[in-house]
């Protein structure tokens, strides 16, 4: 948002996001989007532009959220190695004003280069790995050193997709 130059302020849904699940990655992203968008909303007090977002990581078909232990996180880092991970990130935009809503998806494909156990390691004992979906953050300046290339915008790796959000902004007015 900074890089937009747009003001905000951070609001954390308590949502239980293992309880949503669905199908698909991109009809899971959507419904935990749109779940923290629910639960949001009436705590907005004025009118407002309310971006909710969610994102997980799919590796060989296989939905990648947040790893569960530091075990998970190695199998995800160990995937990558090998296969590609994409990303698959939905952003929800309500207009507290109107109750409009926009929404749409992100993908990003990233390539890793070999990842040598100590980096894995390092990422992992840091705490990183558990706070990000597929158990990376591409933040991360020594994991950063390792990504071969990217498909698709840095951002929408991130999870907030710039060109989405302005787009989906104007959509709900």
């Amino acid at each position: 948002m900074e890089e937009l130059g747009l003001p905000f302020e951070i609001l954390v849904p308590d949502i239980d996001e293992k309880a949503i699940r669905r199908d698909t990655a991109e009809e899971l992203v959507i419904a935990i989007a749109e779940a923290k968008a629910n639960e949001l909303v009436p705590k907005v007090n004025e009118p407002a532009i309310l971006i909710t977002s969610d994102q997980v990581v799919l590796c060989q078909g296989e939905i990648l959220e947040k790893p569960r232990s530091k075990e998970e996180a190695r199998k995800f880092l160990g995937k990558y190695m090998k296969f590609p991970a994409e990303t698959i990130g939905a952003v929800v935009v309500t207009n507290t004003a109107t109750g409009k809503r926009g929404k749409g998806i992100q993908r990003a494909k990233i390539y890793f280069k070999l990842l040598p156990e100590d980096v894995v390691e390092r990422h992992i004992e840091s705490g990183k790995a558990l706070r990000g979906a597929g158990g990376f953050q591409v933040h991360d300046p020594e994991l950063k050193n390792y990504i071969d290339y990217i498909e698709g915008t840095f951002d929408s790796v991130t999870g907030l997709s710039k060109e989405l959000v302005l787009k989906l902004i104007k959509e709900v007015g």
